[in-house]
C-alpha cells in the first residue's frame, strides 16, 4: 500500500457559457437539433452524459469507446463525459492515452470512470475481497491519465448486509488511501442490494473516515430487491441521505409523457433537493428506457434537466 499523501478533491466545476433558449418537449425529439451550449445557461449544475445511455448501441457494433466523447458532442452538444469500464478493452495506459488526446482535441472534459468488472469489494472470501481491490487499481491509474475526478464502484458481495458493510468498508478504505496518491475520489453508487438502501450506504462511506470517498446517488436505484414485490427505498428520502456525501449525481430516465416529463420520478422535486443539498457538479444522463430511441432518450432528458434546473432560477 503507498503512504497517505494528504488529499483535496482537485475537481473544479467547468465555466458553462450558457443562455436562455426554448426547450422542446419529448414527443418532438426525433427532429431536435443538437442542444446549444447557451441553453444550458444559469443551471446550477452541469450536464455530462453517461456512457451507458448508449451501450445498446456500443454492444451492437455501432460505436465505438474511443468514439463516444466526439458522439456526445457532436449529437447533444454535451461536452463533459462518464465511462463505463465494461466498454474498454482494456486499462492499457495507451490507449487510455489515445482517448484522453481525442477528449482534449474536440474539447470535452472526462468526468469519471465507472467500474463494474473489477470484482465486489465486499466479497466475505478475505483473498477475492483483496484482489477485487487490487484490481480497482488499474483504473484509478487509468482515471488520473483521463483527468476524471473519480471512480464509481460497487458495494457488493454475498452474505449478511451487516457483514458486506464490514467487509466494504474495509475494502473502500485500502483504495481510497490508494486513490487519495492520484488525486481521485472513490464514489460508490446506490446500485441494488444493500447499497440501495441509503442509510446503509452512508453508513459504509462514513465509516471509511476517508475524505475521497463519497457517492453516486442514482435517481432509478433504489431498488434493493429487484424479484416482483421486493423491498424499495423512498427515492426522495435516499436522495436527501445520499446528496451531503455526492460527488456526482446519476440522472436515471426511462418514460417520458408528451410534455417532456418523466412518469417514474419527479425531476422537480428531486432536482430541489439536489440544489437544497448545495451541489454544484456534474448530473449525468443515463436513460435506460425502451420507447425512445437511445439518442432521443438522451434528448429527452436533458430538456428536462434544463426545464427543471432553470426553474429552480
Amino acid at each position: 500500500m503507498q503512504n497517505r499523501r494528504s488529499f483535496m478533491k482537485s475537481a473544479a466545476l467547468a465555466a458553462a457559457a450558457l443562455s436562455a433558449g426554448q426547450v422542446v418537449n419529448a414527443k418532438d425529439n426525433r427532429n431536435s437539433p443538437v442542444t446549444p451550449p447557451d441553453q444550458m445557461s444559469d443551471l446550477f449544475f452541469d450536464i455530462s452524459l453517461a456512457q451507458w445511455s448508449l451501450n445498446r448501441k456500443i454492444r451492437g457494433g455501432d460505436l465505438d469507446n474511443l468514439d463516444f466523447p466526439v458522439y456526445a458532442k457532436d449529437n447533444f452538444g454535451i461536452h463533459a463525459v462518464e465511462y463505463v469500464d465494461q466498454f474498454f478493452p482494456s486499462a492499457d495506459k495507451e490507449y487510455i492515452k489515445g482517448l484522453l488526446k481525442r477528449t482534449e482535441d474536440i474539447g470535452v472534459k472526462n468526468v469519471l470512470l465507472m467500474i463494474d468488472t473489477a470484482g465486489p469489494l465486499g466479497d466475505q472470501d478475505e483473498e477475492k475481497r483483496k484482489l477485487a481491490v487490487e484490481k480497482h487499481y488499474q483504473w484509478v491509474e487509468a482515471a488520473e491519465i483521463l483527468g476524471c475526478h473519480s471512480i464509481r464502484v460497487n458495494a457488493r458481495g454475498r452474505g449478511s448486509d451487516l457483514d458486506v458493510a464490514h467487509a466494504t468498508t474495509k475494502s473502500l478504505t485500502t483504495l481510497c488511501q490508494f486513490a487519495a496518491d492520484y488525486g481521485i475520489s472513490v464514489i460508490v453508487e446506490n446500485h441494488g442490494g444493500p447499497s440501495s438502501r441509503a442509510s446503509w450506504l452512508v453508513s459504509v462511506i462514513r465509516n471509511t473516515g476517508m475524505v475521497n470517498c463519497g457517492v453516486l446517488p442514482d435517481f432509478g436505484n433504489f431498488v434493493i430487491d429487484r424479484r416482483p414485490g421486493g423491498e424499495k427505498y423512498d427515492l426522495y428520502q435516499g436522495m436527501k441521505e445520499l446528496m451531503p456525501l455526492a460527488r456526482g449525481v446519476s440522472a436515471k430516465s426511462h418514460e417520458f409523457d408528451e410534455e417532456g416529463n418523466e412518469t417514474t420520478k419527479d425531476f422537480y422535486r428531486l432536482l430541489k433537493i439536489v440544489k437544497d443539498a448545495g451541489f454544484r457538479g456534474y448530473i449525468g444522463i443515463e436513460y435506460e428506457g425502451r420507447t425512445l430511441s437511445a439518442d432521443d432518450g438522451i434528448k429527452a432528458t436533458q430538456n428536462l434537466l434544463i426545464k427543471a434546473g432553470k426553474s429552480l432560477m
